[in-house]
């Protein structure tokens, strides 16, 4: 069996993996990427957050992505019947990057994983982890490819950003139920010939469809337009036939996707997707930490997934260079602790979209212009900034606004 020495192994080329091989790679270690899958590969989290860019330029991806055309996005807007709320990321409370990207992902994966090969990082594709053994933070990894030929790879830390494989907590037995209900998606993508019908195609647009279940329609550049159903498995149990007549059916049952979306060519059948929340019980240990949905993965509503990728690998990264260093790192307040800020807050939001709170707020008459900045910079993916009343009091700010919108409706009501 032949062995490979390298500083960091880094499992997974999606997001998470690119980014942080990235930023190891630039401070002069060896670093190699191990991939289960052949790219380019389909997978959802289409519509990428501000606070990601900060990631991605770090990492030197910045001008690759460009070259792609994929299509801006400067902000997100919910829908209930005829009631809109449009955020705009130019108008958000917290200093940074005002707008991103909304792609393909198979497209926007491989165009990082390529960058990243260019800069001299190797990945081997459709190799797959069959065991880790760790002495002290060094580990030999044994891997496997598809013609079945193990090999192992020496390294003195590992970064995990295996994404839904979550290989680490899986082989060690850290994988734990999440604390959100069970939700299923049903979605494809769709060749939009009537686009202009639509509001502009530089931002997603979330349709509240009826309590607990929504629509996200995310326009490419390419012409073609994704769409999904997000809600409990029942109110799927409702529609029958095979997916793609629910799917129709479910557009048909929407005014606001109804014309739009008639008829329309679908680019592939209908996929579903089901109980994707997931968590760990610690994200790092001695010699790994855990990147990306490795960690917790909530629900597609605030495209929360690619920014906690990105984010929490370059974070890791950073972590991981010191370590090498000989430098003491205190991985539970310099990484377990900021990861489940941004990803409690996230929390938050998603919560209160299903509950209705978020409702309460978004479609209230009454917008007042600095709390609807606050708001957008959460759905910027700035949920790190506790400057922000609505990042450093996630748990109980939004509800104690929806009761105050609700308590003045009433007010106004009796007058």
């Amino acid at each position: 069996m032949t062995t490979e020495k390298v500083d960091v192994l880094v499992i997974g080329a999606g997001p998470a993996g690119t980014v942080a091989a990235s930023i190891i790679h630039q401070a002069g270690y060896t670093v190699k990427i191990v991939e289960k899958l052949k790219f380019p590969r389909f997978v959802i989290g289409e519509s990428l957050l501000p606070r990601s860019m900060e990631a991605l330029n770090e990492a030197g991806f910045i001008d690759a992505i460009k070259e792609k055309g994929f299509q801006e996005k400067f902000g997100a807007k919910f829908v209930k019947g005829n009631s809109v709320c449009d955020f705009t990321f130019k108008e958000q409370h917290t200093p940074g990057w005002d707008w991103t990207w909304q792609v393909t992902r198979a497209d926007f994966d491989k165009t990082l994983a390529d960058t990243v090969e260019k800069m001299g990082v190797p990945v081997s594709y459709e190799t797959t982890v069959t065991d880790i053994r760790f002495n002290g933070s060094d580990s030999v990894t044994t891997v496997e490819d598809l013609q079945g030929n193990k090999s192992e790879i020496e390294a003195r830390f590992i970064v995990d950003g295996s994404g839904y494989g979550r290989v680490i907590p899986r082989l060690f037995n850290l994988e734990r139920n999440s604390n959100l209900q069970p939700r299923k998606a049903l979605f494809a993508h769709t060749v939009d010939i009537r686009r202009s019908m639509a509001d502009e195609p530089n931002r997603i647009t979330a349709v509240v469809h009826k309590p607990g279940v929504w629509i996200w329609i995310i326009p490419f550049s390419n012409g073609n337009t994704s769409v999904g159903f997000v809600g409990n498995p029942e109110f799927f149990d409702s529609y029958p036939g095979t997916p793609e007549e629910q799917f129709r059916a479910m557009l048909e049952d929407e005014p606001y996707t109804r014309e739009r979306f008639r008829g329309v060519e679908m680019v592939f059948e209908p996929r579903i997707l089901q109980s994707w929340s997931a968590t760990t019980d610690k994200f790092y240990g001695d010699g790994f930490v855990l990147t990306g949905n490795v960690t917790e993965f909530l629900d597609p509503i605030f495209s929360s997934g690619v920014t906690l990728a990105c984010v929490s690998a370059q974070t890791a990264s950073k972590l991981v260079i010191r370590k090498l260093k000989g430098e003491d790192v205190d991985w539970e307040k310099e990484y377990m602790e900021p990861t489940m800020q941004g990803v409690n807050t996230f929390r938050s939001y998603v919560m209160a979209w299903y509950e209705g709170t978020l409702d309460t707020i978004f479609f209230s008459k009454q917008q007042e212009p600095e709390i609807k900045g606050q708001i957008c910079s959460v759905l910027a993916g700035y949920v790190w900034d506790e400057s922000n009343h609505f990042v450093k009091n996630h748990d109980t700010a939004l509800k104690r606004l929806a009761r105050t919108i609700e308590l003045t409706d009433k007010i106004f009501k009796q007058e």
